[in-house]
Formats: C-alpha cells, structure tokens, sequence
C-alpha cells in the first residue's frame, strides 16, 4: 500500500493476448470428451470437443451469410448450451454481442437493439414473440431461433465451414455489449474488450483457487455479466463442468446439484436466503458443495453466516461490476470474513476516497475506485457518462460506499447514490438490511429514505413475511413492526433507527439481485 493506494496481495497474473474465444477453450484438446455444458433441463450435453466444433462451424455459417467484422448481433435466451455456441461464434467473427434480458418487454428490447445498432439478432423461441415485435423500426435484418418450429430459421442452419478467430485489436474491439442494470437511470452499454474479459478470467481464476475439476451449476444469466464471466468464462477456461438452468427454482436447483454432485454454486444474496430459510434444502444431499458464491449486491455477514451453518459449505462473496468485467475483489479461496468482499484481485489497485477526492486510510469510509485490466473501455456513445465514471489516470468511481480494513479485505457498504441522507448523516440500507433480515419471520427486506421535511429523509423498511403478511392479524403485524423497529435501535446508531415498515408480497429486484429501489420509491409518489 502507498498512499492508501490497496494493491493485490495475490501475485501478478499473466494476460495472454487471445481472444476470449480462445482463452475459454484453451484447454478443448486436454478435456476433449469431458462434459463442458449440460443443459440441467433435460441432460443434452456438449464436450469440450464438440463444443469447440459447434461455434467454430456457427462462426463460418455466420460468415457465409454475410456477417461481417463489427457487426453486432443481440442474443435474446435463458441459460442453456447454445448461449455460450453463439456468443463465441460471433466474437470468432470479429463482432459484437449485445447480450439481453430474455424477460425484457417489447420497448426495452426495441431500445437496446437501437442503442446498440444490432443488424442480428439470435433468440429463444420463447423470447420470439416478444423479439418479433421489438423488431420494428430497428436496423436488424438477420433473424434465427435457437430452437427449431418458428418463423425464422433455427440456428443448425447456421452451421458452415468451421474458421479461426477472425483478427482483431483484442484490447480495443468491443466484443461484448451487456447493459448496466439502470438501478439509477437507463441502461447503458458496456463496452467490453477481448483483453477485459480474458484478464478478468485471470483475476477470477487465480482468486477462486479451484481445484482440478470443478462443477459448477449455472443459474445466474448469462446476459449478465457475473454468469457470463464467473460461469460461461472462468469455469470453460479452467476445464470445468456447467450445468445450466434457465431460471432458479430451488428443488430443481437443489436436484442437480445432487444428480451432478455440484461443487461450486455462483448465487446472488436472494438465493443465500433460500438457502438459509427453505425448507426443501433438508430434503437433498448437497455434501458435495464446497462453496456459494456471492455476487451482485452485498450479502451481510449473519445471512451468510446462517446459510453457511445451514448448508454445510463456505459461503462468500465477492464485489465488482459490469463496468469491471466484472471481478474486483473476492474472497481468496475460502479465506472470508463476515461481511467483506474479499481483497482486491491481481493485477488491479484500489483507493477509498473522500468527498474531496482524497485517499483514506484502511478501516475509514468512501467510495471505492479501482483501476485494472478489467476496467471497461467505456459506454456507447455517451463519452459524458464514460467521463463521469472514467477519471482521466483510468480510475473507475464505481458510485459504491466501502472501507478497507487492515488485511486488504473490502466491506461493501451501500451505494452511495442510495445512502439515506438524515439530519446531516448518511444512512446505508444495507445495513439496516442485513440486520433486518435475521429477525424471525422476515423473508426479505428492502430500505429506503422518504422525503421528510424536518429530517430530509426517514429509513423505511418494505419486509417480506414468512407466509405473507396476510396470515398475520392486524395486531400481530403491529407487533412485527414495532419489534423491527425495537431491534434495529438495540443495534445501530440512534439515527439509523427505522421510522417505518410496511409489508410487501415481493421485493422488486433485477436479475442479477441489485434492489429496485427506484420502484418502491415510486410507490411512494402514486
């Protein structure tokens, strides 16, 4: 450390100059009849060797139809084993994915494929209907389906001549377009290098310490950065097994993991909960898990704690971004602490600063800036965004709060755009989250400041009830309100104290996890 400048404690990790292609099938030839992807859904798998064969031959059949060095093509499907085919055959082509929520509606799809300039697009028959639609008025004159028994042709009439990466300038070339969570305003794309996400894999890998085969099941969506990256990246680069989902559903999820004796499980904090609270878990042998990982939002360290004495296995978190490929800290193997992201991964540097701009000290409060291999090379046309995100030295301002202790280990604190500002001091609803949570009979929760004249805003806490709220007499929910209330002033500072609770059937989240927040703040002004 210099200047509280937090440098890895991990050593520095080699970025070979390949394409993501590539880096992810390195090892094809050594696990050629090695399982690389089973579908979870009905147990097709593709090796390694095949798996190479498939996007090599999609690549050619993309090329043969016109696809050309640049082009950006949307991909539009929940996890399976065609997702990883036709994202690699598109970036073997020289192009661009722009990856997108299969749950999305009409208008959102539209305005991706607009954002993004996508003159391909590839989906899910499920997702067609919707895709169809969105089509109207966008650049996109090339359709397919991964499924045969659509309108379109599906993508095994793609398959041609297979063909080698086409060349490119990997530190330069955007192949990979996702779009940020828009948690505080519109999505916007990311701009994603081969070298980002090949060095992110490096970071990944040298941080996890994976044994030598690994299987690791694949719930998270690969349209989002972490599945992309910490499943359909990292584990196909280390030689190891994906069972895909392509949804979570807890008996299912808890099915496979006994069928395929799954090692390593990447969740966000609403599965750890699951996992922590839902009775299925009893009914599944899961002795073979050695670790959840956590990613997306923070995971406060009593929940982790509970899942872990639950379980039987190490539960961990990590903490990064989309905007940083998206790895930044993780726990090194199974060496957490409660609460913390882990330390900073190889090859990157962290600072915690200030209002002011100025480095602080370990254990002292900021937000975190980064700066590494993986930082994203910017936002699609929107050079002021990029500029508020980018400083010109290439640090990162990820808008998040977080101190760094003694050891090097990250504590994620909340974001600092949604810290509660009352009477002078500022309030993290994660926090307040990760106590809320413990408390008997409580699902989930989420907390927000509401505008009040005297106090500027007041915490209040929108909680999921075991059961729903509904079986629950309308004194006994005075009872349950009033005991969140009492709990959280035995705990926290007087100012954190929790003015309001108000019960919920659901918390509006993202698909990687994050807290709608803006929703239940708009619940407010109806």
């Amino acid at each position: 450390m210099s200047n509280y400048v937090y440098e890895s404690p991990l050593s520095a990790v080699d970025i070979p100059d390949v394409s993501i292609t590539d880096h992810s099938l390195r090892l094809c030839n050594s696990r050629a009849q090695q399982p690389a992807i089973i579908d979870g859904t009905n147990g097709v798998s593709l090796s390694f060797a095949q798996l190479r064969t498939r996007i090599r031959s999609l690549a050619g059949g993309l090329q043969e139809r016109g696809f050309k060095t640049g082009d950006v093509l949307a991909l539009i499907a929940p996890n399976c084993p065609d997702y990883a085919c036709v994202f690699h055959a598109v970036a073997l082509c020289g192009g661009t994915v722009t990856t997108t929520n299969p749950v999305y509606g009409i208008a959102e799809i539209r305005q991706q494929l607009l954002d993004s300039k996508a003159l391909w697009l590839v989906a899910d028959q499920a997702c067609m209907a919707v895709a169809k639609q969105a089509l109207r008025g966008t650049e996109v004159s090339h359709v397919f389906c991964l499924q045969t028994g659509s309108d379109y042709d599906d993508i095994d009439k793609l398959l041609g001549p297979e063909i080698d990466q086409v060349p490119v300038d990997f530190a330069k070339h955007p192949v990979v377009l996702p779009y940020s969570s828009g948690t505080t305003g519109l999505p916007k794309g990311v701009m994603l290098s081969h070298r980002n996400l090949v060095a992110n894999i490096q970071q990944m890998n040298a941080t996890f310490e994976y044994d030598e085969h690994e299987v690791a099941l694949a719930v998270l969506p690969f349209f989002h950065i972490f599945g992309m990256q910490a499943l359909m990246g990292s584990m196909l680069c280390g030689g190891h097994t994906l069972i895909t989902l392509p949804r979570f559903d807890m008996a299912q999820a808890l099915s496979l993991i006994e069928q395929h004796s799954v090692t390593q499980f990447f969740v966000v904090p609403p599965i750890v909960l699951g996992f922590a609270k839902s009775p299925l878990v009893d009914k599944y042998n899961l002795g073979s898990l050695k670790k959840l990982f956590s990613g997306a939002a923070p995971l406060g360290g009593e929940l982790a704690n509970e899942a872990e004495n639950r379980v039987g296995c190490k539960v961990v978190q990590g903490y990064g971004m989309t905007e940083l490929s998206p790895v930044s800290h993780a726990v090194p193997g199974f060496r957490s602490k409660p609460g913390s992201s882990g330390i900073t991964v190889p090859n990157t540097q962290t600072r915690i600063i200030d209002h002011n701009g100025k480095n602080l000290p370990p254990n002292s409060e900021g937000e975190v800036l980064v700066k590494g291999p993986q930082v994203m090379l910017g936002y699609l046309g929107n050079p002021i965004a990029t500029q508020e995100m980018l400083d010109s030295e290439g640090w990162l301002h990820t808008g998040d709060l977080g101190s760094i202790d003694d050891d090097g280990y990250l504590t994620l604190i909340d974001r600092v755009k949604e810290l509660i500002k009352y009477k002078g001091f500022q309030i993290a609803p994660a926090e307040l989250e990760a106590l809320i949570i413990t408390i008997p009979d409580v699902l989930d929760v989420a907390v927000i400041g509401i505008a009040d004249e005297q106090a500027g805003e007041l915490p209040k806490a929108f909680v999921v009830l075991q059961g729903g709220s509904n079986t629950f007499s309308e004194s006994q929910l005075e009872d349950k309100a009033a005991n969140i209330k009492a709990v959280v002033a035995d705990n926290l500072a007087t100012y954190k104290a929790v003015h309001h609770v108000q019960w919920i059937d659901v918390i509006p989240k993202s698909a990687s996890g994050k807290i709608l927040r803006r929703e239940l703040r708009q619940t407010q002004l109806a």
